[in-house]
C-alpha cells in the first residue's frame, strides 16, 4: 500500500511494543506504591530492544534488510532532518538549570551564609585546570568530526574514519576527565544549592557527552562498513549536528559556572 507523504517509514516489527512493554515493567518494578515483582533485569532488556529496533533501520536504510528495497530518498531524509531539531529541548532544561544557579549566586538568600558567589564553605574548582583541558578536548573534537564530514563529501574514507575515531576518542577523554573531577571535588551534590545545580547541570551534559560520543562510536562502525556515501550520510551528520551542540553547551556551563561561578 503506498502512502502519499514523504515521511520515511520502515516495516512492520515487534520492536517499538517491545519496548513501551519493557518501559512500562520497568516503571513498575521501581515504583514502591505499587506490589509488583521487583529487581527484573529491564534496563539490559531495553538496550537490546532499542540495539535491535536501530539496526532494522540501518539495514532497511542501507537496502541490506529488505533486497527489494533502497536507501530512503532525498524527500524522506530531509522530512527527518527537520524532525531532528525538535529534539533540542533538552537546551530548555539546561536553562532551568542555569536559572538556579544565577539565582542562588546573584539574589542568595542570607541564611546560607553568604552575600554573593559560592555559599560559605563551598570550595569551587579551578577553572584553568581539568575545566579548562576538558574545553579545549571538546573545541578538538569538533575541529575532527567537521574534518571528518568534508573527508566524506571528498570521498576519502580512510580519512574520514581517523578523524571520526578521534572524535570518539576525545569524547571518551572528556568523559574520563569529568569522573575525575566530580571524584576530586571538594564539595557534593548535597553542600548547598550550588553543588546541586553544578552537579545536575554538568552531569547533564556529560550524559549528552556520552550519549553523542555512543552515537558517534555507531557512525564510526557504519562508516567503516561502507554505509555511508558522499551523498548518502545523514545519521553522520546526525551525530555531527548532535556533538556542536554539546560543544556550544559546555561552553555556556564553563563560561557561567566554572569561570563566573568561581
Amino acid at each position: 500500500m503506498a502512502h502519499q507523504h514523504p515521511y520515511h517509514l520502515v516495516d512492520q516489527s515487534p520492536w517499538p511494543l517491545t519496548g513501551a512493554n519493557q518501559w512500562l515493567n520497568d516503571d513498575l518494578s521501581t515504583s514502591p506504591m505499587i506490589p509488583y515483582p521487583k529487581n527484573h533485569p529491564t534496563q539490559s532488556s531495553i538496550i537490546s530492544t532499542y540495539f535491535n529496533h536501530g539496526n532494522m533501520v540501518t539495514s532497511h536504510s542501507t537496502g541490506s534488510y529488505f533486497p527489494s528495497k533502497t536507501h530512503c530518498n532525498c524527500s524522506n531524509s530531509t522530512s527527518i532532518r527537520h524532525d531532528f531539531f525538535y529534539n533540542f529541548w533538552s537546551l530548555l532544561l539546561l536553562l532551568l538549570f542555569s536559572e538556579s544557579f544565577f539565582h542562588s549566586s546573584l539574589a542568595p538568600s542570607v541564611e546560607i551564609g553568604v552575600t554573593s558567589g559560592p555559599p560559605s564553605g563551598i570550595t569551587p574548582l579551578n577553572p584553568f585546570l581539568v575545566p579548562l583541558l576538558n574545553t579545549a578536548v571538546l573545541l578538538s573534537s569538533g575541529v575532527t568530526i567537521t574534518w571528518s564530514h568534508h573527508s566524506i563529501l571528498a570521498g576519502n574514507r580512510t580519512e574520514a574514519i581517523q578523524a571520526l575515531f578521534l572524535t570518539v576518542a576525545l569524547g571518551v577523554y572528556f568523559t574520563i576527565l569529568q569522573a575525575w573531577e566530580y571524584i576530586d571535588a571538594p564539595f557534593t551534590i548535597a553542600d548547598s544549592v550550588y553543588g546541586s545545580t553544578f552537579f545536575v547541570a554538568t552531569g547533564f551534559h556529560g550524559l549528552h557527552v556520552i550519549i553523542g560520543t555512543t552515537f558517534l562510536l555507531i557512525c564510526l562502525l557504519r562508516l567503516s562498513g561502507h554505509h555511508f556515501s558522499t551523498h548518502h550520510h545523514f545519521g553522520f551528520e546526525a551525530a555531527a549536528w548532535y556533538w556542536h551542540f554539546v560543544d556550544v553547551v559546555w561552553l555556556f556551563l564553563y563560561v557561567c559556572i566554572y569561570w563566573w561561578g568561581s
